[in-house]
């Protein structure tokens, strides 16, 4: 088992906390540090799972302090963002077309019409008739005792 510094294990706990699997992260760490580790190795470095229920407690706080911000902030993800979809369709589409792909082209101008479209949101926007506010009514039932109708009869037939 390769001995790890502390920038690596911060490394394998940052990739681990974003979901990546043990074989990504380390090929991460090869990529950036040079050094072989295995897939078991970078399992105990994750909290979740039994491999890693020794993680110290500093590098559980770095676990738990970067899974929460991946999955809060997504402006850091730039296919989050509408625009970016858009460009990259855009640069899709001019290239479809270079090469006459015709249904390549098509499916990209009905995906960014989807897009446009909010057809991929649950958000879900009800108006009334015309385009105007939802009219909302309210009816309220009054019920009467049987007692009290039997008297409000005898006062209307004495009328």
């Amino acid at each position: 088992m390769a001995r790890l510094s502390a920038p690596m294990q911060l490394a394998i706990v940052r990739g681990l906390a974003c979901f990546d699997t043990p074989s990504e992260v380390a090929a991460a760490v090869k990529e950036e540090f040079g050094v072989d580790i295995t897939r078991q190795q970078v399992a105990t470095y994750d909290p979740t799972k039994a491999a890693g229920r020794n993680v110290s407690a500093k590098l559980r706080a770095v676990f738990d302090a970067s899974r929460q911000a991946f999955l809060t902030d997504m402006d850091d993800i730039p296919i989050s963002h509408l625009s970016y979809r858009l460009q990259r369709l855009q640069q899709q589409l001019e290239k479809a077309e270079e090469r006459g792909n015709i249904a390549m082209a098509a499916a990209l101008l009905e995906q960014a019409a989807k897009e446009c479209g909010g057809i991929f949101t649950n958000r879900r926007e009800m108006t009334g008739r015309g385009g105007g506010p939802v009219a909302q009514v309210s009816r309220v039932a009054l019920v009467a005792p049987p007692e009290l109708l039997e008297a409000l009869r005898t006062v209307r037939d004495a009328f």
